[in-house]
Parts: structure tokens; sequence; C-alpha cells
């Protein structure tokens, strides 16, 4: 079958033109699995069937899945382009740029209606009404509303306004119209024409020019107070008001740059997003980001711009005429009238980089959300950043860490601290003292303390960590890789020296440092790591300072054993205590003989 197959393939592509058009991919069930467009059929289509060390996994995953070639000739690329983008969105391949726009975005509708109502929505339907957004957030698009309704008198009630009913008298006023949110249309105290210069104003508010808005209220300000109507001059001047604390708290990007469009394209290994952002009159009325599956060899100009394509399309928007993107799209021919901008500096360059950073936002609540509903996601991504960051061949899931501790040479111990998955593992944590070193040596101990440690792993059959850090610099590192060496497992467990500068870690055999990223999680890791084999031998070493100098004043008087002393401790708690109680009070502990030695210890200790 599979020779047939090899050959069916060789003459579909010895028989392909070296003309534009659109190929097919077809599997085994007679499903197109993926569409491309060429420049020369012929020569593009053969690429696939040929061993090339440029083609990823995923080409090569559906090369061998290809069981017949389809393709259709076209006059030129640009129709070429039109055909593949048509065909993508009918068939929807497997191996091509897949939207996974499942986030449902607020909108504001302005409904096809008499007297039209201004609502909050995430259902748009083709019924004739008007949608603006979608926005970023409920909050902003609320902000907006509540706006809207303390400066424009509009109505909320689902009452039928059209004429034959508003003749008819069986509406009355509500309280809407008595605290003047409402100018009762539904009486006939409004007209549909009042009404619509209303809707105006919301319309030009939801486009983001104020302007209008500002006139109209300063208008009608003026002519309420030349009327003598001053409690309706002063809603006015209120809701002036009111329109100034929106424009300060409203996201205005520029008062340089009036209309634009702004696309940018974040890309991880197996997703994309892009963020859509709509700027009219300097203020941002619409954001909307895509996820984007890319498919088989799909460049980021096509991704952007079938991810442009599908705004346009969905939102029914028109395009600005200017649109500020990272790069140009492939597409870019087909939108008539549109200039594509790739700014350097400047306004332009810092709207690109805002919605960028609203693309990664919304990339990280997908990744939070994902890893609240599975936290072994969590798990994989830390660990695979882990091994990136680090540069090893396998993820870290077991680490550990050695730190030596010691104070002028005195009571030297060490500890060393196992983490899994990127959690400490404290019931395998273990302490050392140091043994064969003499003075404050810590290349020797660090010698020791690392021999120690996989000597017994090795004899014992246990498990090797998936990466050593030992605390401290090159000479640290150095003398623990010298011990790996001479166990011979230097290539099966990596190790990595940690800097006193968190951010710097040294590899064997290298003597520059490499600088971790600031931002990353590998770093967080890391530092925790470090504080906590820090932490715990320092708790030792304290720990065993403390019992030597209890050792060295206590054990020296004159009849005192280990039994007398561990009462004296669980009665007084402290030498100090010991040293300060009565003859009574230490006769009650250890009788009168040792009780009188203790004090005479002391006493000439005072003397002296």
């Amino acid at each position: 079958m599979s020779n047939e197959r090899e050959e069916h393939i060789r003459s579909c592509v010895s028989a392909l033109p070296h003309s534009p058009g659109v190929y097919q991919f077809v599997d085994k069930n007679n499903t197109i699995i993926y569409v491309g467009k060429a420049k020369s059929l012929k020569r593009r289509v053969s690429s696939y069937f040929v061993e090339s060390k440029e083609h990823s996994a995923k080409v090569k995953v559906m090369v061998r899945q290809v069981v017949d070639i389809r393709h259709i000739v076209v006059d030129t690329e640009q129709d070429a382009l039109l055909l593949e983008n048509s065909l993508i969105k009918t068939l929807q391949p497997r191996y091509n740029i897949l939207l996974k726009d499942d986030k449902t975005y607020p909108w504001i509708v302005i409904r096809r209606e008499p007297f039209p109502r201004v609502q909050s929505t995430r259902e748009l339907v083709r019924d004739g009404s008007q949608y603006f957004g979608p926005y970023s957030s409920v909050s902003m698009q609320r902000s907006i509303l509540e706006f809207i309704r303390n400066v424009i008198p509009l109505r909320t009630c689902k009452l039928n306004l059209s004429p034959q009913y508003i003749k008819s008298g069986k509406h009355s006023v509500c309280l809407q119209y008595h605290l003047g949110n409402c100018k009762a249309p539904c009486v006939g105290r409004e007209s549909e024409e009042e009404y619509a210069k209303s809707i105006e104003l919301v319309r030009s508010i939801l486009k983001g020019d104020l302007r209008p808005v500002r006139e109209w209220l300063e208008r009608e300000m003026m002519q309420a107070a030349s009327e003598l109507r001053f409690e309706v001059a002063e809603q006015y001047k209120y809701r002036l008001a009111s329109l100034s604390e929106y424009q300060s708290r409203s996201v205005i990007v520029s008062s340089k740059i009036v209309d634009c469009d702004v696309f940018s394209l974040l890309r991880d290994e197996d997703i994309a997003y892009c963020n859509f952002l709509s700027l009219r009159h300097g203020s941002i009325v619409a954001v909307q980001t895509l996820r984007l599956k890319p498919g088989v060899e799909t460049t980021d100009e096509e991704l952007l711009s079938h991810a442009i394509e599908h705004i346009v399309t969905s939102l029914g928007i028109e395009l600005a005429r200017e649109v500020v993107v990272p790069l140009i799209p492939a597409a870019a021919l087909l939108f008539d009238g549109v200039t594509f901008t790739i700014p350097k500096r400047g306004e332009k360059a810092e709207i690109l980089e805002f919605s960028l950073r609203s693309a990664r936002i919304y990339r990280a609540e997908i990744h939070k959300n994902m890893e609240i509903k599975n936290p072994e996601r969590h798990t994989d991504r830390l660990m695979e950043a882990m091994r990136k960051e680090l540069h090893l061949e396998r993820q870290p899931r077991h680490i550990e860490c050695f730190d030596n501790s010691n104070l002028q040479g005195t009571n030297p111990v060490a500890s060393c601290v196992v983490f899994r998955n990127g959690k400490p593992s404290k019931k395998e944590y273990r302490h050392f003292n140091i043994k064969s070193v003499e003075g404050p040596d810590d290349f020797a101990s660090m010698r020791e303390i690392v021999y120690r440690r996989y000597s017994r792993l090795l004899a014992e059959g246990g498990e090797l960590p998936d990466l050593i850090i030992v605390d401290g610099g090159k000479g640290q590192l150095s003398s623990a890789y010298a011990i790996l060496k001479e166990l011979g497992i230097e290539k099966r467990v990596p190790i990595v020296g940690l800097a006193k500068r968190l951010e710097e870690i040294f590899f064997p055999n290298d003597p520059t440092p490499y600088y971790l990223s600031r931002m990353g999680e590998p770093l967080k890791v890391v530092c925790h790591i470090r504080d906590e084999a820090h932490r715990f031998g320092i708790t030792f070493h304290r720990h065993k300072r403390t019992k030597s100098f209890i050792n060295s004043e206590l054990t020296h008087i004159p009849g005192i054993g280990d039994k007398s002393l561990t009462a004296l401790l669980k009665h007084f708690k402290t030498v100090r205590a010991v040293r300060e109680a009565s003859l009574e009070e230490l006769s009650g502990v250890v009788g009168a003989k040792r009780a009188e030695a203790i004090l005479a210890y002391f006493g000439e200790g005072d003397d002296n």
C-alpha cells in the first residue's frame, strides 16, 4: 500500500503545472486536511515530499497522512489568496489556521425600534440594530452606559412605543420621568425627531467623539439660565461635570492620532493571539483578542492576515484608513484604501505596545483558567520553561540544592534541600556535619557533602536528581563538578552554580555567567530553592552552635552528667537561668550536692 501511495503522489506532483493556484492534501478518509496557495504549484507541492531539515514535526506528520493531491489553477497570486481564504473558511482543514475566539465580549446596542433603547448585550443579532464594541471588560462597558444615562435622558422601559400604542393612551409616566432621566415619549411628551437627536448624541459618544455632547449640554444650560429656569440649568451643569469626569477616566490614548485601528500578534509554539484596538478621536472604542491555532508552515504574515479578515467579518466593521501593525499582513492588497503602518517610535509605537500588552494579559488569563481546571498544566509549563531557561535536555522534575554554613570556621555544616515539580519535598531534606575539613574551607566542604550524598545514592541504587544547584560561584561549582566526574555521573546529572547575584548562573567549564530572565518563573523557582537551602542550613547551624555552647558551659561542672544536664535545661530552659538560680531551686532539680557544685562553679567564674 505504501509503494502504491508513493507512486500515486509522485504522479500527482509530476502532473502539476508551474502556474499559480491552490492545492489540497487529502487523507485516506477522503478528508481535505490542508489547503495551501502557491505561486508555482509544482515547485511548492513537490517541496513537501523531499527530505528537508526545514520541515517541522507538524509538516512531517501531515505529509505521512496524504494519499491524494488536488489542485485548482488561477490567473494570479491574488486570486490564489482569495480562493485559499474561501476554502479554509468552508472546509476548516485540520492543519490550517483555526480561529478559537471562545470569549464572549460585552457590546452596547442601539435597538432598531421606535424610540430605540441603548442596552448591554453579549449576543450579536443581525436584526438591523447598531452594535458598538466589543469592550475589553464589563466594567468598561458599564461605565460608558452609566455615563450615557446620566447625561442624555433616554427610555429604559420595555414598552411598545409604536405610534398607535402611544395614541391609545394606555401608558402613563413613570418614576424615571419625575427624576428627569426620561422625557416620557410613551405619553407623547417627546417626539421621535427629538429622541433621534438624543440617539445621535449617543452614537457620537460611542464612537469616542464627545464634542457634540459638550456643545449640546452647554447650549441647553445657557438657554435654561437665560429663561431663568435655574433648576434645569443646574441639571445641565451636573451633566457637564459628569462629562468631564468620564473623559478624565476614559481610555484616551492620544490627542494627536484621530482614527486608526491597531492589530498586534503574539505567537507561541502551537497557539497565537491577535489583539485588535479601534481608536476613534484618540479614544479606544473597541477591543477584541483572538486565539488562533497556526497551521503547518504558517507565517506570521498569514496569521495576521487571517485574524484581521475574521475580525472585520465577524464584527461587521470597516477598517480605518490607517492600520497600525507589527508586520505587513499577507493579504494587505485585499483591503482597498487601507494603509498599513509599522511604527518604529512615537505614539503609534506606544499604541502598538499597548495592544501587545493586552494580548499578553489575555494569554495569561487563558493559562490561569486552564491551570485552575488542571493544575498539572501549570507544572508541565513551569518545568518546560525551566528546561529551556537552564538549557537542559530533560525537565528538572527532581532538583537538589547544596549550601554550606559556618561561623568563622566553627561548627561547619551543610544542607541539601530537594524540590519535586517545583515544590519543596521536606521529608527528603538532609543535614550534613562536616567531618573531614578543618577550618572555613567551603570548597573542601562542598566536595565532601556532594561525595557523601551521591556515593551513597549510587551504592543504594537511589534516584539521581535531574538537576543539582550549588549555592556559590565558579569555585563551589568546580569542586562539586569534580566529585561528579570522580563518581562517573557528570554526564548523567547536570549541575549549575548560583552566584551571589541571584540571576547569575554558572555552568561547568564556562567562566562566563548566564543571566536568567528577571521576569520569568524559572528565576522565582531557583530563588525559592536557594532561600530554602540557606534557611535549612542556617537553622541547623544555629541549633548546633547553641548545643555546643550549652555543652561547653554545663558539662564542665564536676558531677553534672547528661541526666543532670537534661533535667536542668528542662526546668530552667537556659544556662543564664541556671547561673542565677538559688541553692534551694537547684537542689529541687539535681539535689543539694550537685547544686553546691553548680554554685561553686559559677561563683568562681564571677570572681574571675
